[in-house]
């Protein structure tokens, strides 16, 4: 598959990075991702673990997750707004 590029307003090279995945034990299900996303590409589901954060917080029992990966337009909102850095994107 040829590389994907697009062009910013400006005529500026601009290469979408599409979401690939989520790192489960990162994520806080804060859902700032699952808001900022029009497409529909995420869903917040039950925690595939149990236990505590790094700071010994009990994170809650829902994290986000890749549903839809196909409707991924690879602007990069969801990882922009992500304060854990949990987002994983691709070049296609």
């Amino acid at each position: 598959m040829d590389r994907i590029v697009s062009y910013t307003r400006g005529g500026k090279p601009w290469t979408p990075k599409f979401l690939e995945s989520i790192d489960f034990e990162r994520c806080i299900g804060c859902g700032r991702c699952y808001k900022v996303c029009g497409r529909g590409v995420l869903e917040l589901i039950d925690k595939p673990f149990e236990g505590e954060d790094e700071y010994g917080d009990d994170m809650g029992n829902k994290v986000m997750s890749v549903a839809n990966p196909d409707d991924c337009i690879g602007c990069g909102a969801c990882a922009r707004v992500c304060t854990r850095r949990c987002h994983v994107h691709v070049e296609m």
